[in-house]
């Protein structure tokens, strides 16, 4: 994509250098701040939060279990005998892998969930863009740069179009 990305500055660039700059209209907008800030966004990250609230816990009071193990062993360990000491460390053993299992599952579970509601949200978002670059009559939109002149920052039209639907 930003190949594509490349080729277009490369084609606005050139554009320019022949002397269509007077004629062009060109625009940008910041993604990671729309992303971030547009009500959209937000409701999505308050979606998110609420629907894995109840795992979050569950992980967290886990976490608490298996350090209170952990302290347990090490301040009794010395005092078992042999044997439980050996099966102290194997259910604490495998109270960690499952841990570490439910905390994988966890974060791949939010990972997949958020990709799918920014991805709502960034179509949205799109479909504005192409509103505003319609309307407007932008030749070129751009979303990635190095610089960007205040002039033609398009973000905050951007997040009050996705506020408005």
């Amino acid at each position: 994509m930003s190949f594509v990305r490349g080729l277009l500055v490369t084609a606005i660039g050139l554009g320019i250098a022949s002397g269509a700059s007077a004629q062009s209209k060109i625009g940008f907008v910041n993604s990671e701040r729309v992303l971030r800030e547009a009500p959209p966004a937000v409701k999505a990250q308050k979606k998110l939060e609420k629907e894995f609230e109840k795992r979050d816990q569950d992980l967290q009071k886990l976490a608490k279990q298996l350090q209170g193990m952990q302290e347990n062993l090490e301040k009794n360990g010395v005092t078992m005998s042999d044997s439980d000491r050996k099966n102290k460390d194997r259910e604490f053993s495998e109270a960690t892998r499952e841990f570490q299992r439910r905390q994988r599952e966890f974060r791949e579970d939010l990972n997949q969930r958020r990709n799918e509601e920014l991805a709502t949200v960034l179509e949205r978002a799109n479909k504005a863009i192409r509103e505003i670059a319609e309307t407007e009559k932008y030749d070129a939109i751009l979303q990635d740069a190095i610089y960007i002149s205040p002039r033609v920052d398009l973000t905050e039209k951007v997040i009050k179009a996705l506020a408005e639907k």
